[in-house]
């Protein structure tokens, strides 16, 4: 008998589905044959593998993390096991776009992607293997060391049959979740059960050129996250609120890709990704306000005048931002 996950398809999570879908559509559309996708793979990479680490305390900041994909070294005082957690998670990260195109998934795949993810990073459990120790998630106390096996096996039975007749946008939240609740590894769950989220977006083709870093929404409000997850709980079992919240996630996140494929395009070279963090929260506050002052800007993301500048001036030459009235009284909107 497969797992059978509990959920209601509610107007809220609909409505999002189906943004996420046309969104979804216009970047599939914007994204054939052009030259800059691989630097939207790299740049997705970076960020995947910097929040996922960073969710559970990994100290690299994302410039850290983009120089150790570059094949640099970043602080000399930044611990090995930091460095190492990073570099495995590039490496589960490339195991998994090789492998997009697998129908099924087995036990001996998540033990191999769990000895890329975890190898020399453990501490407790042994990677590659699932757990024969209690552990505890907060509040919650997953099942049972010898109840792992069959639990996960139910899941897989029911990823690999029943799980395609869902929206890849519902499925990969539903593996996320239960293998979080199972949590059938001594460590390294946390990481592995967003790769296998990941995985089943590559696997349905719903990111077909790897460009979503989805992980990068779960990081910027954690609290948030883990408040999702133990809602699940609170509810007996409904997934409901849980993939609302994800759907919102990715909703989100390909609001975020629509963007940078915006900046490049204006550029008309795609050498580089170059929006930082500030430029993109300058961005999320640009459209959740309509247009922002001077002022307003600086105030709001907590830098100088100079710094709001220097954040503005990128993207009003990239095309994604203009500024509309006088240089004393004068706003500035998306373009």
């Amino acid at each position: 008998m497969s797992y059978q996950p509990q959920f209601q398809i509610s107007p809220r999570l609909l409505a999002l589905v189906e943004a996420v879908a046309a969104l979804r559509e216009r970047i599939q559309s914007a994204t054939v044959q052009v030259a800059w996708i691989p630097a939207l793979q790299k740049d997705s990479r970076a960020r995947n593998a910097h929040s996922s680490t960073a969710i559970e305390g990994n100290p690299l900041t994302l410039e850290e993390v983009r120089a150790l994909e570059s094949g640099l070294e970043p602080a000399p005082s930044t611990e090995d096991k930091a460095r190492r957690e990073v570099l495995n998670y590039f490496a589960a990260l490339r195991h998994i776009e090789k492998n997009a195109g697998k129908k099924a998934v087995a036990h001996e795949d998540l033990f191999r992607l769990h000895a890329i993810m975890a190898g020399g990073v453990m501490d407790q459990g042994e990677a590659g293997s699932y757990r024969k120790i209690w552990v505890r998630v907060g509040s919650h106390v997953p099942p049972a060391p010898d109840e792992v096996s069959g639990l996960m096996f139910e899941l897989l039975e029911w990823w690999d049959k029943e799980a395609v007749a869902l929206s890849p946008v519902l499925s990969s939240a539903i593996v996320h979740y239960r293998f979080e609740d199972i949590h059938p590894f001594g460590d390294g769950n946390g990481r592995t059960g967003r790769a296998l989220a990941l995985w089943e977006l590559y696997r349905r083709g719903f990111d077909s050129n790897h460009i979503f870093s989805v992980d990068e929404y779960f990081w910027e409000d954690r609290p948030r996250y883990y408040a999702a997850l133990q809602e699940v709980h609170a509810n007996g079992g409904d997934l409901t609120s849980w993939l609302e919240y994800n759907a919102e996630g990715l909703r989100q996140t390909l609001e975020r890709v629509w963007r940078r494929i915006q900046q490049l395009s204006a550029s008309g070279k795609g050498a580089k990704l170059v929006l930082r963090p500030k430029q993109e929260q300058l961005l999320n506050l640009l459209q959740a306000r309509g247009g922002l002052s001077p002022r307003e800007i600086w105030d709001g993301l907590g830098v100088s005048r100079q710094g709001a500048m220097d954040l503005l001036n990128p993207l009003l030459k990239a095309g994604l931002v203009k500024r509309i009235g006088t240089s004393k009284n004068g706003r500035y909107v998306l373009k």
